[in-house]
């Protein structure tokens, strides 16, 4: 599947906004359709060929942790770089909701923690600690993807753009 053709960037954006992800900026209008279709919109950000949209997939699972019921199904309906693109994201997303567990908690309510699907078939050893895991996972998802990106940084402005979001709304 080419995820690519088949959704614009506005119904992207506007199926996140159906369901209440505050991440992408800008004037979108809710999708009415593509947002109850999870496998989808999961497989179509992943392929997106805008940056802002997939990186969108950490803020997605964090605020809809129900949705990793199908990330292993959206991964595989994907090209090889979107695949690797999703594994990294969502495994990005596992460890950042156990760093942030109390404010995620404190805003949205306590959610199940997202299952670690990936970690090891990226080749992963992880500890107790999710700051060490982030670490690992920002170094080996540089070396697959073979772009020198600061995949650290770009996962902690995911996390930390949609926290300060929820909490602007709470206030």
């Amino acid at each position: 599947m080419d995820a690519r053709s088949s959704f614009t960037g506005e119904q992207l954006a506007g199926a996140l906004q159906a369901l209440g992800i505050q991440f992408i900026m800008g004037r979108s209008s809710v999708d009415k359709s593509l947002h109850k279709h999870p496998a989808s919109l999961i497989a179509a950000l992943a392929e997106s060929n805008e940056s802002r949209l997939r990186l969108s997939i950490i803020p997605l699972f964090l605020e809809h942790p129900e949705f990793a019921a199908h990330v292993r199904d959206a991964s595989n309906q994907v090209l090889p770089a979107g695949r690797l693109m999703l594994q990294c994201y969502y495994t990005a997303a596992v460890w950042l909701q156990r760093k942030y567990s109390l404010r995620i908690d404190l805003l949205i309510g306590k959610k199940e923690y997202l299952p670690d699907y990936f970690s090891s078939g990226l080749g992963l050893q992880n500890t107790d600690n999710p700051t060490i895991n982030l670490q690992r996972l920002a170094g080996r998802h540089r070396k697959l993807s073979g772009a020198q990106v600061n995949w650290l940084g770009t996962y902690e402005h995911a996390a930390e753009v949609w926290i300060k979001g929820l909490e602007i709304q709470k206030t």
